[in-house]
């Protein structure tokens, strides 16, 4: 007869389960592990990040592409909105007035008058100084600059596209606003010759 306390010595040792079923509760976690991060990653993505398609070459040689078939694969991201506002030369993407996606660069700033003299940019009669990164850039004074007119920016963005000579931007639609900007083009994701930081 096994003694009280070597009987309660006994009853309190740990069960091991067998090794089956510890292989198959790690799966499970590493299952469920695997599809929170995937789920993570989804959620990151759709609040932070767009990928579109440039349709047209108002945006040339920046951004090129004609159509869906042979347009640029871009990368917006829309996590700098959220901590700062746009600002001048970079490249964002929104839909016009139209209903049309299109990306545009940012010329005027909120509060902003916006004016041209030839070719030259001019901001509250100051003129605009374009980066040695952007001196391929040429702009043309059509729609609301033509004969030296002036354009208050209001509370919106004055954006014009980097082929000024095509392009449907505020010089027609006027200034954007702030809620219709979706993001700020990013980079190129396609094709590979062309992958890169979009300046």
């Amino acid at each position: 007869m096994i003694a009280p306390e070597t009987q309660a010595h006994i009853d309190s040792r740990p069960v091991e389960k067998p090794i089956r079923y510890l292989g198959k509760n790690r799966l499970l976690r590493w299952v469920e592990h695997l599809l929170a991060t995937v789920g993570l990653c989804f959620i990151i993505y759709h609040l932070g990040f767009e990928i579109t398609v440039m349709t047209s070459d108002s945006m040339a040689p920046t951004l090129q592409g004609s159509s869906y078939v042979t347009g640029d694969r871009i990368l917006i991201e829309k996590l700098t909105g959220w901590f700062r506002s746009p600002r001048r030369w970079e490249v964002y993407f929104f839909y016009n007035s139209e209903g049309t996606p299109v990306a545009k660069r940012i010329v005027g700033l909120p509060g902003e008058k916006i004016s041209m003299k030839g070719t030259r940019i001019f901001v509250n009669g100051k003129e605009l100084e374009i980066p040695a990164r952007l001196k391929f850039l040429k702009h043309y004074a059509f729609g609301n600059l033509t004969a030296g007119r002036v354009v208050d920016c209001g509370e919106g963005y004055f954006v014009l596209g980097d082929d000024s000579r095509d392009s449907y931007d505020s010089r027609f639609l006027g200034p954007v606003g702030r809620q219709e900007l979706r993001g700020r083009v990013c980079c190129i994701l396609w094709p590979s010759d062309r992958l890169g930081f979009v300046n």
